[in-house]
């Protein structure tokens, strides 16, 4: 999870997030105060929370005086408690619920553009209320794809997740959270794929996807016990190459083929060819020599 120092409401989504460690808490990876640049347009999200089954675009918002009834919250204008409007921690802004729909449209179109359109993509605008305060949220209006919360509690946000959790299959794989990530510029803050694939995300693994990264050599040594694995599971009795090898000295860099480490690693092992079969012609010299 990235850190970063906000609002009032994103602090206090950061504080539920790094809390959530149990087994039977939600899976998943999130991101906080990450942007895309889509269509000439900047596009701040609060928090972006990776699961399995989804992703969910977070909108956090704190309300400044304690009220009490019901929150009515609209399509679009300002929301109201007995119908009065009431101002936010974010107050000069458009509606949070506006914002929640561009925002997660435009995730939703630039996932679509690089090859993961089927990927369910989710809003949530997230309300804090202070202390004290007793509300429910009326959402003025139906759409499976925007949900507003009540955050007097992480518990809300919790059931949301893991309801959305049950109600379709996994889609979202570890590459798939790995290419998103990187397109987003929030490379640092990738976990390592053992990591992904312990909060369930599943699918082949492309190592590459971590190049560059402060996690690359977890990476690469998630391939190394993926490659040991495959080899026990075909039969293969698995050892360790000596630093002298020229799989050691010269490892592949990615599952694709590369010429400049091949042909090194060929020279090598034909270098140490020579040098031995010298090494045994020398021996096999003085052994003669000193029979004769």
């Amino acid at each position: 999870m990235q850190n970063a120092a906000g609002t009032q409401a994103e602090r206090v989504l950061i504080e539920w997030l790094r809390q959530w460690k149990d087994p039977a808490d939600p899976h998943g990876v999130a991101t906080v105060n990450c942007s895309l640049f889509y269509q000439e347009r900047l596009h701040q999200f609060d928090a972006v929370i990776w699961t399995p089954t989804t992703c969910v675009v977070i909108e956090a918002e704190a309300l400044v005086e304690q009220v009490s009834g019901d929150l009515e919250v609209p399509p679009h204008g300002p929301w109201r408690v007995g119908g009065r409007p009431v101002t936010l921690e974010g107050e000069g802004r458009r509606s949070p619920t506006e914002m929640s729909l561009e925002h997660t449209f435009a995730l939703q179109s630039w996932l679509a553009a690089r090859g993961l359109g089927q990927r369910v993509i989710l809003g949530v605008v997230l309300v804090i209320p202070p202390a004290g305060s007793r509300l429910r949220v009326q959402q003025l209006w139906h759409d499976p794809a925007l949900q507003v919360l009540l955050g007097d509690t992480p518990i809300r946000l919790r059931d949301h997740l893991e309801a959305q959790a049950s109600l379709g299959r996994a889609q979202w794989t570890v590459n798939d959270v790995a290419l998103s990530f990187r397109g987003l510029g929030i490379l640092p803050y990738l976990p390592s794929p053992q990591d992904l694939v312990a909060e369930g995300f599943g699918g082949p693994v492309d190592t590459t996807l971590w190049r560059g990264g402060p996690l690359q050599a977890q990476a690469e040594a998630y391939h190394e016990e993926q490659a040991v694995s495959a080899a026990e599971a075909a039969g293969a009795l698995p050892f360790t190459m000596p630093w002298y090898s020229p799989w050691e000295l010269y490892p592949r860099r990615s599952d694709g083929l590369d010429l400049g480490q091949t042909l090194l690693r060929v020279m090598l092992a034909l270098g140490m060819l020579v040098a031995v079969a010298w090494i045994i012609w020398f021996v096999l010299t003085v052994v003669v020599h000193a029979v004769t």
